[in-house]
Formats: C-alpha cells, structure tokens, sequence
C-alpha cells in the first residue's frame, strides 16, 4: 500500500520500504530452495540405504516442512534485528550458528543409527548453508 502527499507545489509517493517486500520473497524463496534440496537429499539418502530415523521413519514431507519453517525463523529474525540493531548482520550470524549446532543435538544425539546421525546432521548443515547466507545479505 503507498500513499500520496501533495501540496500546491510538492507532490510525493510514500512505498513502503522495498527491502521488507524482497526479504520476504527472499525467505520464501530461500526456503522454498532449501527445502526442496533437502528432501531431494532426504530422498537420495534412503535410496541408498540410509534409514533417516529419528525414534522411527521420518517422512519425506517433515524435511521440507521443518526446513521451510526454519528460514521463516530466519527471516524474522532479520527483520526484527534490523530493527533493533546498528549492525544486525554480526548477530544474525552468530545466533543462526547457535540455532544450527542447536538443532543437530537431536539427530546426533537420538538418531536410530550411525548413519542416520551422519545423514541427518548433514542435512541440517546444508539447509543451514543455503538459507543463512541469502538472509544475511539482507541485514543492514
């Protein structure tokens, strides 16, 4: 939505901030990307033989879901330290690293199988490596 001011010899638009609207297509973009690799990844992985379980099979579907939802926590995590940081690129970074190691303990630590660990904490690792840098670039 824009708004227009006017007066006898000034006229301005008023849009709303454009880096709002591309950090958004930049997180459902990123995410949309990075969920999509990581269930190809999850798929490649079973083909091989590799069981993907966490206290049981994983679906397919719960990779892209997670993945998804973790750039959205990501996004928003850019958009509210740009708001309340100088210079939030710094501690985007080093809290995505914090939420990353974070989320490999659960796989690492009750994966069914060694392989799955592997397999699981890789994923992680790659989801993470597509979708911090592309919301990094957004912090300002």
């Amino acid at each position: 939505m824009s708004t227009v001011t006017s007066s006898p010899d000034v006229s301005a638009e008023h849009v709303p901030t454009r880096l709002a609207g591309t950090l958004a297509r930049t997180t459902v973009s990123v995410g949309v990307l990075a969920a999509a690799v990581t269930t190809a990844g999850a798929v490649g992985l079973r083909a091989a033989g590799v069981p993907l379980a966490l206290h049981g099979k994983i679906p397919l579907a719960a990779f892209a879901q997670v993945t998804f939802v973790a750039a959205v926590i990501g996004g928003v995590l850019v958009a509210l330290l740009n708001r309340r940081s100088s210079a939030p690129r710094r501690p985007f970074v080093q809290v995505t690293i914090g939420l990353t190691a974070i989320s490999c303990v659960a796989p690492a630590a009750f994966a069914d199988t060694t392989a799955s660990r592997v397999a699981l904490v890789g994923l992680h690792l790659v989801a993470a490596a597509i979708i911090v840098p592309a919301l990094a670039r957004h912090s300002h």
